[in-house]
Order: structure tokens, then C-alpha cells, then sequence
């Protein structure tokens, strides 16, 4: 699943990602994504942090109330700072950060090893 308030960007993550084999659901609308978010139906979830009317992380909240073991990466076109993640989420390991813009070709580099891990769970 891909979340993100910009529909050039989820339309070409979505058909860059499908052309190389992955299955893609995209919102552009966080809390349309929440309501179509079922806790077996996605193996991955990439979500923006800066977005409205609720931002990544309230977004992934609120699917953790859904599914405890919700794998995501956040995206984002702006400096991650790992110290704010952790005031937000202070028990939480989240892993996984994707800059914008990234290519199609790193972007399923990304996704791939996060799929690897969750098997190997």
C-alpha cells in the first residue's frame, strides 16, 4: 500500500512498482487508505509523513490499532530526524525511511528487503 497526498506520486510509484511485480494499492487520502486498510491484506505499507488531514505517523498509529505487526516505510522529501521519530514513537523500532525523490529501481530494492525480513519472521 502506498499513502501519499500527491497523486503524481502514487500514480507513478503504483505503475513503477506494478511493471516490476508488486501488487500496489495507493491513497491519496490517508484516512480513504485507513479505511481500506485490513490487517492481512498488505505486506507493506509506504506512507508520506507530510500529509492531511493526518500525518504518516497518525496514519500508522492508528493501523497499529488495526494490526500490531503493520511493517512500514515512511516517506518523506524532507530531513528525517530520528530523535523526533523516537519522541513520537518511543518504543518503537521503525527501520525503514525512504527519501524523495527515489527511483522506481531503489524504491523496489527497498520494498524487496523489507519483504525478506517479514518472511524470515
Amino acid at each position: 500500500m502506498i499513502v501519499d497526498d500527491d497523486s503524481d506520486i502514487t500514480t507513478s510509484m503504483k505503475k513503477g512498482l506494478e511493471q516490476v511485480g508488486f501488487d500496489v494499492d495507493a491513497f491519496n487520502d490517508p484516512l480513504k487508505a485507513l479505511e481500506s486498510f485490513k490487517s492481512s491484506a498488505h505486506d507493506l505499507v509506504l506512507v508520506d509523513i507530510k500529509m492531511t488531514p493526518i500525518t504518516g505517523f497518525e496514519l500508522y498509529r492508528k493501523m497499529l490499532k488495526i494490526n500490531d505487526k503493520v511493517r512500514i516505510c515512511f516517506m518523506t522529501a524532507f530531513e528525517m530526524y530520528f530523535d523526533e521519530f523516537k519522541k513520537v514513537f518511543p518504543k518503537i523500532t521503525v527501520e525503514c525511511f525512504v527519501r524523495k525523490p527515489v527511483t522506481i529501481d531503489r524504491l523496489a530494492k527497498i520494498i524487496s528487503a523489507q519483504l525478506v525480513d517479514v518472511k524470515a519472521h
